[in-house]
């Protein structure tokens, strides 16, 4: 598959459809960073969350012949496992030269053994796509859980991440130095008109940390909720393995 572009809008032919049929982070303190004048919001001088981790040349700093490994992890407390038994695997992201001097064709181990899920290959690639695959595979697995059309999930977080999400200056730990990086987080379905529905998921929250001095600039993802009670509903997580590439 040849994919010049990829964005959380679009992605749904390379990821959803495979999520669909198998369905049926560092310790932060406040600091600025400068961001890309073409996603900085006017008067605010803060990027938007969406163009930040969607629309950025992420991989313009990786270069040609690195892997890039992240460590996964999902569990869940609710009765009867719907979401399936703790998963710790990883997704590798095999980066070539492209086309594009900035851009990558990038190849993707996504899990491993029987956990093997489909994805890419992504051809002359100017974003990181760990970030939509993990999303995908997320919302894939929660629409499943609440029998629910991915379409309406899936437009909730774009919908949040466009206009809701606080993004903050950080600073963050990369192989022993401190980085200036952006902390993104939202929650799309706390007000949401069908909440009740929920099973409770209602109040999902979404943290990604990025960073200009990481390779691919992804630190990491994670969506979380709890019970009234502190019980943990769903835990994911996404971390760049710093000692792996």
């Amino acid at each position: 598959m040849k994919t010049r572009s990829l964005t959380f809008q679009t992605v749904q032919a390379t990821c959803l459809a495979a999520a669909i049929a198998l369905a049926g982070a560092p310790a932060l303190a406040q600091a600025q960073r400068p961001a890309d004048a073409a996603v900085v919001q006017a008067n605010t001088g803060t990027p938007n969350a969406s163009d930040l981790l969607f629309e950025q040349p992420q991989m313009k700093n990786v270069a040609p012949g690195t892997t890039l490994t992240y460590d996964y992890i999902r569990r869940s407390g609710i009765e009867k496992g719907p979401f399936g038994p703790p998963l710790n695997d990883r997704i590798k992201l095999n980066v070539d030269a492209a086309a594009q001097p900035e851009n990558r064709n990038i190849r993707v181990e996504m899990f491993s053994g029987a956990n093997r899920f489909p994805a890419g290959p992504f051809e002359d690639m100017p974003g990181n796509p760990v970030m939509t695959l993990f999303l995908e595979h997320h919302l894939g697995s929660v629409a499943k859980v609440l029998m629910a059309n991915p379409r309406y999930i899936k437009n909730g977080i774009r919908k949040a991440l466009r206009e809701n999400a606080t993004v903050t200056p950080v600073q963050a730990t990369f192989k022993g130095k401190t980085v200036e990086a952006w902390r993104i987080e939202v929650q799309p379905f706390v007000d949401d008109k069908m909440k009740d529905r929920m099973r409770g998921l209602s109040n999902l929250t979404y943290v990604f940390v990025t960073s200009a001095a990481v390779p691919g600039e992804l630190l990491s993802i994670e969506a979380r909720s709890k019970n009234a009670e502190g019980g943990e509903l769903l835990e994911e997580q996404l971390s760049y393995d710093q000692n792996a590439g």
